[in-house]
């Protein structure tokens, strides 16, 4: 006879996440992927062959292994002044991890305070909080984006803050949105009879309950992150010679298109995997924390 309690019990929250996260295969694989990349970016100085700016000037534009010319020693080939691209490609994976994850954290740190206070006040402090981010809004992000970094000089730290600070406006009006809906319900109510305070009530009582569609935006925003960081390094603006940096790598590489095109195919197919994983990953972590998708 089957034990009918054991089918029966509850699922913990984890277990119910975990139940309907894995229903998705593309978001396993882009866990997996990410997990992957996580540990080798971890890991980049034991893993790398090589330091990433060490010139070999007796192996300059050797093709990947699996080519004609190619040699062993440089798996996927190296670049026109003699560095390996397997590791160039190792530290640029992790700085682009590394620097997405930095500005998903700082716009969500910044968006999602400017957004608790826009929808729990409301008022005149709500509309000018709108306001500021719907002219955000009106300018195309990259063009935005250019801006900030030229006020601010190009480099790979600022053009990690200029992503940031364009990123904000999206976790604005997602917070602001989950805090008007949730701010008139009964448990919110019960709170402020029972004596909580302001922050108490933004921070421990309404935004746990917003956490959902945040924690799916920023899974998103690491993807926007990485590729709007590689396109700055391609354009000139973002990390500067000799950073390993993928964008960086194809604006070095445009020159040798036809030469050597394993120069731009190589990092451009990383950051079109990197891009793809979290997506995938996001698509999955919407699919088990809404409940209005769950079947």
């Amino acid at each position: 006879m089957t034990d009918t309690t054991s089918i029966l019990a509850p699922r913990t929250p984890l277990q119910e996440f975990w139940f309907y996260f894995k229903q998705n295969r593309g978001a396993l694989i882009g866990l997996i992927f990410i997990l992957i990349v996580a540990l080798i970016s971890l890991f980049a100085p034991y893993i790398a062959p090589f330091d990433p700016a060490e010139q070999n000037r007796t192996a300059l534009l050797l093709p990947p292994a699996w080519y004609d010319r190619g040699n062993a020693a440089y798996l996927l080939g190296t670049d026109d002044i003699g560095r390996d691209i397997l590791s160039r490609i190792i530290y640029g994976t992790r700085i682009s991890v590394f620097a997405g994850f930095v500005i998903v954290l700082l716009s969500c740190l910044f968006g999602t305070s400017l957004g608790l206070v826009a929808g729990y006040y409301g008022g005149a402090l709500d509309t000018v909080i709108v306001r500021l981010i719907d002219i955000m809004l009106a300018i195309p992000n990259l063009l935005l984006t250019i801006v900030v970094v030229s006020i601010l000089e190009p480099s790979l730290v600022n053009a990690t803050l200029a992503i940031a600070v364009v990123s904000i406006p999206s976790y604005v009006r997602l917070t602001r949105a989950a805090v008007m809906n949730e701010k008139n319900r009964d448990y919110v109510t019960s709170s402020k009879v029972a004596g909580a305070g302001v922050l108490r009530l933004m921070f421990i009582v309404i935004l746990p309950n917003c956490l959902a569609p945040l924690i799916v935006q920023m899974t998103m925003g690491i993807s926007n992150a990485i590729l709007e960081l590689a396109t700055l390094g391609f354009l000139g603006i973002g990390a500067k010679p000799p950073t390993p940096e993928l964008g960086t790598m194809l604006s070095e590489a445009r020159s040798f298109m036809q030469a050597a095109n394993w120069l731009v195919t190589i990092p451009g197919l990383v950051i079109l995997s990197l891009v793809l994983a979290f997506n995938l990953m996001g698509d999955g972590l919407r699919d088990a924390l809404d409940p209005k998708l769950k079947q």
